[in-house]
């Protein structure tokens, strides 16, 4: 529950003081039993209008599903940043930084639903140095 709570700590932490805050709600987690050592965990992180979450990187690789609304994200290894509506999806892969993560509208909501695969035991988010 602590590496929860770290990981809530970082995406909720707004790039701009007046931004709003993402939200994140743990989905499940689950040890991969044909990848010893690794753990599958899903979250939903929801943003407000206008939300954001600072610079970031994940210790394993991360698949994102954009479940409601339109999400701006931005990878190191994926290119320049691109908005992806409901029903799209897109992939963070071990090592990079997740540079832009961040509703791209100012007056609707949006989510998406984040798929951890990453050891067992490690800090899911952590800030961009």
């Amino acid at each position: 529950m602590r590496k929860l709570l770290t990981l809530f700590l970082v995406l909720a932490a707004p790039a701009l003081a007046e931004a709003p805050a993402a939200q994140v709600k743990p989905v499940m987690a689950q040890p991969l039993t044909n990848a010893p050592g690794q753990k599958l965990t899903a979250l939903l992180v929801s943003y407000p209008p206008g939300g954001k979450s600072a610079a970031h990187k994940h210790p394993g690789s991360v698949f994102a599903y954009v479940v409601s609304g339109q999400i701006r994200s931005q990878n190191s290894a994926t290119g320049p940043a691109k908005v992806y509506k409901a029903g799209e999806s897109f992939f963070e892969p071990e090592g990079s930084t997740h540079l832009v993560s961040e509703n791209a509208s100012a007056t609707e909501p949006a989510s998406l639903l984040a798929v951890f695969v990453a050891p067992d035991g490690a800090t899911l988010t952590t800030p961009a140095k």
